[in-house]
């Protein structure tokens, strides 16, 4: 059921990478970068501990110093096997000794460093105590857009994901929905997710008559019935990067006034998509989506932003929300998905995945954005 692997990326493509990450830093006026790690150790050296630990692990990059991974002694064999190791230098630390000590002398000591997100409280405070002049941002908040631009492998890896999540969205179109529990068809999507080559399930939202109208319901024991509308939203990962999707269907026919919102949600999708193109900012996305929705009646019902970036995880930066001036650069990629939400009725939400092209915008989801009939 899989296509053919990708290309794997390089040693040469994380150096770039890690000197790309670098150079952004200075130019944000940062002496460098601290990652834990997570998905920004991934995408900068390939490199995903096993576990889970207490113990630093960190990568330190900084413009005219050669990159270095700071380990514990026990993970180094496992840190010397990933693709990025051999264009770094590998310092390790044993327990009992100090792991700080092993750190402070790579930084800046008055130096302000981009961190990331998910670094640990505990490390952050035990730098900030041995170098107590140095000072510390977020990477979402410092190098936004540290991951946002794809090259042409990532960007493969990213149509694969959208294809098999339209792929599993053409199967869950033929199974039951009426009188089954919203956990069953739930349970349908993961296995179809994993059935068409992903490695993880991040989510598989279930949300049906009443239930649609929580944008971010947790798929529960809620029996579908005749004349529910569904939202169906489900993604995860394959070969390390994200799918994203989101469609409407209907059990039975609809009634006008369901067909309605449902018309008008795809309109604003449909034109939220077609806004897409270099150097607009973001926030144009979401401000054409949501102007059709609110002419239409429903701008109080649309209740979230109308898209998020996507790549080694199914959330990051860039977003399509107002007040993000971030010009839109061919490689991004990130979903639209307008949505309008009805308390105690129903909810409807489409979803695609957009990637910037050098003249306008390209999907990654291909599937009918028309509502549905499921039986």
């Amino acid at each position: 059921m899989d296509a053919a692997e990708p290309t794997p990326f390089t040693a040469d493509d994380y150096r770039a990478r890690m000197d790309r990450a670098a150079r952004s830093a200075a130019d944000a006026g940062l002496a460098g970068v601290l990652v834990a790690p997570g998905p920004d150790m991934v995408y900068l050296t390939g490199y995903a501990p096993t576990a889970t630990t207490e113990r630093l692990t960190l990568l330190v990059l900084a413009v005219g110093q050669d990159p270095v991974l700071v380990v514990p002694t026990l993970e180094a064999p496992d840190a010397e096997h990933a693709v990025g190791a051999s264009v770094l230098t590998l310092r390790d630390w044993t327990d009992g000794k100090d792991p700080y000590d092993v750190t402070a002398p790579l930084l800046d000591v008055d130096g302000r460093f981009g961190i990331s997100d998910n670094a640990w409280a505990m490390h952050l405070l035990g730098l900030q105590k041995e170098l107590p002049g140095t000072s510390y941002v977020s990477l979402t908040e410092g190098l936004p857009m540290l991951r946002a631009v794809k090259d042409a492998h990532e960007l493969a890896r990213l149509a694969a994901a959208g294809a098999a999540a339209d792929a599993t969205y053409e199967q869950i179109l033929k199974v039951r929905f009426e009188g089954r529990r919203e956990t069953d068809v739930a349970g349908d999507l993961a296995d179809l997710l994993r059935q068409f080559g992903h490695s993880q399930v991040d989510f598989t939202v279930v949300g049906s008559g009443p239930n649609g109208a929580n944008p971010h319901h947790e798929a529960g024991e809620r029996v579908i019935e005749g004349g529910d509308m569904v939202v169906l939203d489900f993604g995860g990962l394959k070969h390390g990067y994200g799918s994203d999707t989101s469609r409407t269907v209907h059990v039975g026919e609809p009634s006008v006034a369901e067909q309605r919102v449902h018309d008008v949600v795809r309109a604003a999708q449909e034109a939220g998509c077609e806004a897409v193109r270099p150097g607009i900012a973001c926030q144009e996305v979401d401000r054409v989506a949501r102007a059709i929705i609110t002419e239409a009646g429903y701008g109080e019902q649309f209740i979230h932003r109308t898209g998020h970036g996507i790549g080694v995880t199914t959330h990051e930066p860039p977003y399509m929300i107002e007040g993000e001036e971030q010009p839109l650069v061919p490689g991004m990629c990130f979903s639209v998905e307008p949505g309008i939400y009805l308390p105690g009725r129903f909810g409807v939400r489409i979803e695609d995945i957009v990637t910037v092209t050098e003249d306008g915008g390209r999907r990654l989801n291909a599937t009918a954005r028309e509502m549905a009939i499921v039986e």
